[in-house]
């Protein structure tokens, strides 16, 4: 049995504060309460948010996605479903969610540790918040923790499921929940399963349920298929030639002076700061953030210029890892997509023949490489040309930023509504706003007709067969 709060760890003054405050807040918010604050009292003026914050890609906080939940986390808007028609009921809801806040990889600990060596034993400006680093900051991070979830990523499901019981209450109900019509499934990982854990418990404690307990399935094959596709595998997540663009990119005129600058600042030689030291001391600054909620001095190393670059580094290893660089990639989540669609036919099924529907709502909790191949397959962030190592000036405006697509908690629903007189439309949402299905064309085209999506995606539902596409038969040796 996993404990909810087993990786989660309060170790300074104002993290023990900060902890308190939420769970005051959520309190309140959940029973009505009513708080008075004094007026010189801001959360958004007493917030140390970095001021790179929103270029954090994978490693950012879900509220720089959403801005409105630093000043209320519990907010939600339902006005921005819009159904086309009063009449319009929810039939289904489906929720794919990355996990919670997590700690660093044991792969990104020992880069960390490298770089706070290296700054330890070499570092000779004199500027204030490198004082800091060298006098205050110790590295707390070890290997052990890899990539557990902390107490942040527990409260960033908890919150996420009573924002989505207020934005779906028909259909995230404590009458769904106690009559089995609510299904969990995970992925293996601990940082998925605690997650899970914490995405029931923000329902149970919102409606004071003590009396019963909640499965939850896992199921690898859905939320981690990357891992069982033979062909991804060997031709993109263990083939080096795969991430070339980023080779070029790392080793190119902006990223080099990246690299120019940081040495500056902490007047150490060039040849000292290596990549992946760049790459650690941006991640040094995001996860004292996410995990923390603290602008550390590991911050001051960039700009937002330099942030900016940062990020795109990290959206060319997502877009040829994960997404469109490579067919294979949005390919793999065949399973997923298929397992999907059976869901929405299933309930629509049910519900046409008058029968109550069984599976009213599904939560599965994985990872952003589960997420982004499925937006991948279906279309959603696309931009007219592919991410490269030489076209970075042109890219500012694309919509491939992972920052916004994938921070922790990200998520991607589908709501199927039935408005009546066989009227039966889709919505899909990716972090609790609503978009568009790309390519299909609608009035309404943020709820379009069911029939019209999948008609879109004909052919994907007849093929994208998971064994063909992953090569799962193919003999060893043509492999």
């Amino acid at each position: 049995m996993y404990n909810v709060t087993q990786f989660g760890f309060c170790t300074t003054k104002k993290e023990i504060m900060t902890s308190i405050l939420r769970k005051i807040l959520y309190f309140a918010t959940i029973t009505g309460f009513s708080w008075c604050f004094p007026n010189d009292v801001s959360s958004e003026e007493n917030l140390d948010i970095p001021a790179i914050a929103k270029y954090f890609g994978t490693k950012g906080r879900y509220e720089e996605v959403n801005p409105y939940l630093i000043k209320d986390i519990l907010a939600v808007n339902r006005s921005v479903l819009q159904p086309p028609s009063p009449r319009c009921r929810e039939i289904h809801l489906t929720a794919i969610i990355r996990h919670g806040t997590r700690y660093p990889t044991t792969k990104n600990v020992k880069k960390m540790q490298k770089l706070y060596t290296v700054v330890q034993s070499s570092a000779r400006g004199k500027e204030s918040w490198l004082r800091e680093i060298l006098a205050d900051w110790t590295m707390w991070y070890n290997e052990d923790m890899d990539g557990r979830l902390v107490q942040k990523g527990v409260e960033d499901l908890k919150h996420l499921a009573v924002r989505l019981s207020k934005l779906f209450p028909s259909m995230i109900s404590v009458e769904k929940l106690r009559g089995g019509f609510i299904r969990f499934i995970t992925s293996s990982k601990h940082r998925c399963v605690n997650s899970t854990l914490s995405f029931k418990a923000g329902l149970t404690e919102m409606w004071a349920i003590r009396d019963m307990e909640f499965e939850h399935a896992v199921n690898d094959a859905l939320m981690r298929f990357f891992d069982q596709c033979t062909k991804f595998v060997n031709e993109v997540d263990n083939n080096p030639s795969a991430l070339t663009e980023l080779d070029k990119f790392t080793q190119g005129p902006e990223m080099k002076r990246v690299q120019e600058k940081i040495a500056d600042r902490l007047e150490v030689p060039y040849d000292l700061i290596t990549d992946d030291m760049v790459e650690a001391a941006f991640y040094l600054c995001a996860y004292e953030f996410a995990i923390k909620t603290v602008n550390s001095p590991w911050c001051r190393l960039f700009d937002e210029v330099d942030a900016q670059v940062m990020e795109y580094a990290l959206d060319l290893k997502q877009f040829w890892k994960r997404a469109y660089g490579y067919e294979i990639n949005s390919k793999s989540s065949c399973i997923l997509f298929h397992d999907m669609f059976s869901r929405l036919d299933k309930a629509l099924n049910e519900h046409n023949s008058g029968q109550k529907v069984t599976e009213a709502v599904t939560i599965q909790v994985g990872h952003a490489e589960t997420l982004l191949p499925l937006l991948a397959l279906l279309g959603f962030f696309k931009d007219s040309e592919p991410l490269t190592s030489i076209n970075y000036a042109s890219q500012t405006q694309r919509s491939f930023r992972t920052s916004r697509m994938l921070p922790y908690a990200a998520n991607f629903i589908l709501v199927l509504y039935d408005c009546g007189g066989g009227d039966i439309r889709l919505q899909p949402l990716v972090n609790e706003q609503p978009v568009a299905f790309p390519g299909v064309t609608d009035r309404q085209e943020s709820m379009p007709l069911y029939g019209d999506v999948r008609r879109h995606y004909e052919e994907l539902l007849k093929g994208c067969d998971f064994e063909t596409v992953c090569e799962l038969f193919k003999n060893p040796a043509e492999v």
